[in-house]
């Protein structure tokens, strides 16, 4: 290594091994959707997640609560309302503004999709301790905290 590179252990570095460890849920997530036969994405359930607790959000409050900009939400929301899983309306006051509801058959497919999502909840806590997790969602607040609390990158 040149004596002006900037050394960093990739290898015991919480950032790399967050993103890696999250390619591997989204693998298992998905994995666990098809062997239950549900014709749904990791980013289509927590879409119907939200909504199931508050539907009818507009379209800037799901992309916020979603942690997605707004074109990703719409070409989403696209594939999930030609799934009919959800409709979109005009506002009845604001009609520049589009808000999201969960359909009959969104509601089934979440509800479908419950028994799996459990399931990989178990397999990703399985040999931890409940002070183990404790601490690793207080750790992961941490983070998320040292985040939303910049409006700029580092």
């Amino acid at each position: 290594m040149k004596s002006n590179e900037i050394e960093i252990d990739f290898d015991n570095s919480i950032g790399p091994l967050l993103g890696k460890t999250v390619k591997i849920l989204d693998f298992f997530v998905q994995e666990y959707f098809n062997r239950a036969t549900l014709d749904l994405t990791k980013e289509q359930m927590v879409v119907l997640k939200k909504l199931s607790f508050e539907d009818g959000l507009n379209q800037n409050e799901l992309a916020f609560l979603t942690l997605r900009n707004k074109s990703s939400l719409t070409r989403l929301l696209s594939k999930m309302e030609t799934k009919k899983y959800i409709k979109r309306e005009q506002d009845s006051i604001d009609k520049r503004i589009k808000r999201v509801f969960i359909t009959e058959k969104g509601k089934e497919i979440f509800q479908k999709s419950r028994p799996a999502i459990k399931n990989i909840i178990t397999r990703i806590e399985q040999n931890i301790s409940e002070e183990e997790k404790q601490e690793m969602i207080k750790t992961l607040k941490k983070i998320q905290s040292n985040f939303s609390s910049e409006t700029e990158p580092i």
